[in-house]
């Protein structure tokens, strides 16, 4: 009885271990490939304002807008940014806004928060091992936009939050901004 519990013991780690050890690659390809999919399933089922549009098929980031300013004035890594933002999942519920409004419309509203435009310097290296004060798609999608501009950004999970749950915002979730460029600063240039 005692080797027939063992082998059976055996087998039940021995199955465990073949199934964790599954390629994190292939698992990452696939929760991309999901993610790609369900933003083209967004943008074919939505009516969204769109006078110019960008999609990447290399980070999956799309980029929707809503008014070219025509301005002139482009981000180049190094600058200053200021920009109001309201995020928001694919089934369009908010979790996120910078303008106070918007969060206390959609119950998102907190009274520590600051309502105001995020602003940040962009940096040359989005995707690297700096601390960011913003997600990496955030920055890579406002580096197409010009000063004044008004854009929807959708964000794949993988250059959202990934794998991490943050509050309020499950893991692996695609991302959606509605952002409206207000400035501008040269900065540094790299």
């Amino acid at each position: 009885m005692k080797i027939k519990t063992a082998s059976t013991l055996f087998l039940f780690l021995i199955s465990i271990l073949s199934f964790s050890c599954i390629d994190e690659g292939q698992t990452l390809d696939a929760i991309f490939d999901k993610d790609v999919k369900a933003i083209a399933e967004y943008l074919d089922a939505s009516d969204m304002v769109n006078v110019k549009e960008l999609i990447d098929p290399v980070t999956g980031i799309s980029v929707i807008w809503q008014e070219v300013s025509g301005s002139g004035s482009v981000i180049t890594r190094g600058d200053t940014i200021a920009a109001d933002y309201t995020g928001r999942f694919l089934n369009d519920v908010v979790f996120d806004s910078s303008i106070d409004s918007v969060a206390r419309a959609n119950n998102v509203f907190r009274p520590q928060g600051i309502y105001v435009p995020i602003r940040f310097r962009t940096s040359s290296d989005v995707v690297g091992n700096r601390q960011p004060r913003v997600i990496p798609g955030f920055e890579l999608g406002l580096l197409q936009l010009e000063r004044g501009d008004k854009a929807t950004i959708i964000i794949p999970s993988e250059l959202a939050y990934g794998n991490d749950a943050r509050q309020g915002i499950p893991q692996n979730s695609v991302l959606i901004f509605e952002v409206e460029l207000f400035e501008v600063k040269t900065g540094p240039q790299q």
